[in-house]
């Protein structure tokens, strides 16, 4: 098994025995939804909400190798988890809490990359929203890939929807400027 895919397996299952409710986001949910690229980690999305973190982070970091010194203080500050799996792959834990967090690992469901490797993975739409609220190159690159291979069956009317609160949040209305290129030139 790819070291990724085993990766990707250990967290989910340590996440479903407790009755987490996440997704895999980032590489992973690209190999799905768009073109493969290398990838070096695995970056999964917890919904944890607002206020239940620190008891998320415990048993994050009691379970897996934490990559920096005092990871529990970084994830306070960055909602964002570091550690590794067990076959030493990097893991990124994204701590989630708003609604388009919840409700993207509500949308979430599971693809069978390989015999036996069944991961649960966001939607094209929500990877979509993701990738394009970073908006760091990678990030467009990674978008017209899944737009690209996703040709005519993306619903770009909830993909704006969900984006464009989050863009104003962010005071970054450039992003919905550079969407609308990616969409013009995928249809």
């Amino acid at each position: 098994m790819n070291s990724l895919f085993a990766a990707a397996q250990e967290v989910q299952d340590f996440m479903q025995k407790r009755g987490w409710r996440f997704c895999f986001i980032g590489g992973m949910a690209l190999l799905r939804w768009g073109a493969p690229r290398t990838t070096q980690d695995v970056d999964v999305s917890v919904f944890t909400g607002f206020g239940n973190e620190e008891s998320y982070v415990r048993d994050l970091l009691a379970r897996f190798t934490p990559r920096i010194q005092d990871a529990a203080a970084f994830a306070r500050d960055s909602r964002v988890v570091l550690v590794k799996a067990s076959n030493g792959v990097p893991v990124d834990l994204a701590l989630g809490a708003v609604p388009f967090e919840q409700e993207a690992v509500r949308r979430a469901t599971p693809f069978e990359f390989a015999p036996g490797i069944s991961l649960v993975t966001c939607s094209a739409e929500d990877l979509i929203v993701l990738k394009a609220f970073a908006a760091r190159d990678q990030d467009w690159a990674d978008v017209e890939r899944i737009a690209a291979r996703q040709r005519g069956r993306l619903d770009w009317g909830f993909i704006e929807g969900q984006l464009r609160p989050l863009c104003e949040a962010k005071e970054a209305p450039d992003i919905m400027d550079h969407l609308a290129e990616v969409r013009r030139k995928a249809e």
